[in-house]
């Protein structure tokens, strides 16, 4: 039996390989085999499936092709990479006055069957471009390659996202499948906490889909998906940009993770990376919101769609922004792509993955508890004493909201946001800037749910709720870590990491968080351009005057709609 045994294993170990093939062989086509089973049975169910199956397959013969063939791609795409250097200077001169052409006919048609709200947005846009390029490091030095290329990427995925019905259907239906997804996380608190869990909403709701989250994502490390995922995103922003490896994978891996996590992806680089490279790097980290406080913030009521798109949006944005604003001075030292590694999760199996991401999510969820106890306590004594000293002027309105408001009202108002909402979003931005964007969105929720009751739009001289475009425009500003308390995240973060560019984190940090502010700014504005306006009162609302009134009501277009929702 043992010399059986041992020729067992000689035979394993000598056609190992092989083994392997005809092992995964049976399991794809098992796979293959429950998928056209399922299309057979109903195919309109089964879509989403089969969508992921060709996704899949494609991106595996992809990577097979480029690791089999990459020499041979290159050189035969050669010749015309050789030709466009030749002639780029000309080249680049037709592509602009194209670009131009097309922005202006584009402006001019959707201004014609949208209204005039669109412009604004598109004049808010070019003024942060223009203020950004005012107060640059080195104007003189500014590339405009990866600007003009990330403003082009957010423009396309937000025309792909939110003006196409593929588009907006699938954003719509991976939001829906996301908040499914999160909703798991009740089973666990309802088992710790009781069945009365959600009377206390925010701790034993929101934060243990913060705890569930963690814990997904550090098994997607585990598997190698994420690194897969970030190293895809990460190669089409540098092609695309001209942007380095390092800077272009810590943009995409912002999409996912949370700042401080990102810059792990590329540890061992970051002691050799220039100034304007370590810019981009904080100024990333700042322009976007970590996947992990995501389903925090649509558990408030936030649309799951919407800041999804801003999440990945924000990408571009933030390597545009931090381009322009500190440009390229040196030369990198990490070019090479291929040489590029991503550090690996240290877990040894996956059930200790999914130990160490719900251990790991115990300090953020601690640190997001805390800081929401001081700074809503913080807020309140501020109102009070700001009241105070209002009421000794015979202005006891006066609050930190207000003062926000009037800050930033004209930035607001330039992303798109109605004028009467101005004040209601500049206000916004002062509590996501000067506290965090956990309590801006927690009021913005309020907002919504407001608005969703119906009722009375102004009450006392105070507006309740907004519109529907202002709220969305509101969604995508708010949609990033740039605050003051984050800044000393970075500036931790950062230093522990590569504690030899210490003096360089300090002195970039506070001009980092300004281009990620306007990176959200920008992302805001695109969406401004982009958003078709919708019901601006919800259905059950609408139908309920047109029942309750004693007129027969006017057939109008919002009408029309909502009894096409019921009828479906």
């Amino acid at each position: 039996l043992e010399k059986e045994y041992d020729k067992a294993c000689e035979f394993c170990k000598k056609h190992k390989t092989r083994i392997h093939y005809v092992i995964y062989g049976i399991l794809v086509t098992a796979y293959l085999a429950v998928v056209i089973a399922a299309c057979s049975l109903n195919f309109q169910r089964a879509l989403p499936l089969f969508i992921i199956t060709v996704l899949a397959f494609f991106f595996i013969c992809w990577d097979f092709l480029i690791a089999k063939y990459e020499d041979k791609i290159a050189a035969f795409f050669s010749p015309g990479e050789r030709y466009l250097e030749k002639h780029w200077f000309w080249l680049k001169w037709v592509l602009c006055a194209a670009l131009i052409i097309t922005i202006i006919c584009w402006l001019i048609f959707d201004t014609a069957k949208q209204g005039s709200c669109q412009l604004i947005s598109f004049g808010g846009l070019v003024m942060y471009v223009l203020l950004m390029f005012i107060f640059s490091k080195y104007p003189t030095r500014v590339i405009w390659r990866p600007v003009f290329s990330g403003i082009g990427m957010q423009f396309i995925l937000g025309l792909l996202i939110l003006r196409t019905k593929v588009g907006f259907d699938a954003f719509n239906w991976l939001g829906i499948q996301i908040q499914t997804f999160l909703e798991y996380s009740d089973t666990g608190a309802k088992f710790v906490f009781g069945e009365k869990y959600t009377d206390h909403f925010f701790a034993f709701k929101v934060l243990p889909i913060v705890v569930f989250f963690s814990t997904v994502m550090s098994m997607l490390y585990h598997v190698g998906f994420m690194q897969w995922l970030i190293g895809k995103v990460g190669w089409i922003m540098q092609i695309f940009m001209g942007t380095t490896p390092v800077e272009s994978l810590v943009a995409a891996g912002n999409i996912f993770v949370g700042q401080t996590e990102s810059p792990l992806l590329v540890r061992p680089y970051l002691p050799y990376i220039t100034k304007s490279e370590l810019h981009a790097v904080m100024t990333a980290g700042f322009s976007t919101i970590a996947g992990s406080v995501l389903g925090a913030y649509i558990s408030f009521g936030v649309s799951a769609s919407h800041l999804l798109t801003a999440s990945v949006m924000s990408a571009p944005a933030s390597l545009a922004t931090s381009k322009l604003f500190w440009p390229e001075t040196e030369k990198p030292t990490v070019t090479l792509r291929s040489g590029l590694q991503m550090a690996k999760g240290e877990s040894k199996n996956l059930l200790e993955a999914a130990s160490q991401g719900a251990s790991t999510s115990i300090l953020l969820v601690a640190n997001i508890a805390v800081n929401l106890i001081s700074f809503l306590a913080l807020l309140a004594f501020l109102d009070s004493a700001l009241s105070w000293v209002g009421s000794l002027f015979d202005y006891p309105q006066l609050n930190f909201e207000n003062i926000c408001a009037y800050v930033f009202m004209l930035f607001s108002f330039m992303m798109g946001v109605d004028w009467e909402d101005s004040f209601i979003v500049g206000g916004l931005l002062g509590y996501k800037t000067f506290f965090n964007e956990f309590v801006a969105y927690e009021r913005l929720s309020k907002l919504i749910h407001n608005r969703e009751k119906g009722g009375s739009m102004y009450i006392n001289g105070v507006k309740q709720y907004m519109t529907v475009r202002s709220e969305v425009i509101a969604t995508y500003a708010l949609c990033g870590f740039a605050n003051f308390g984050s800044l000393g995240l970075v500036i931790g973060g950062l230093t522990s990491i590569a504690p030899s560019k210490k003096k360089e984190i300090a002195g970039g940090a506070f001009r980092a968080m300004i281009a990620g502010t306007v990176a959200c700014f920008m992302t805001a504005c695109v969406a401004g351009m982009l958003t078709v306006p919708g019901l601006e009162v919800p259905c059950h609302i609408l139908l309920g005057n047109a029942f309750n009134s004693t007129d027969f009501p006017a057939n109008s277009t919002e009408l029309v709609e909502c009894c096409q929702k019921l009828f479906t």
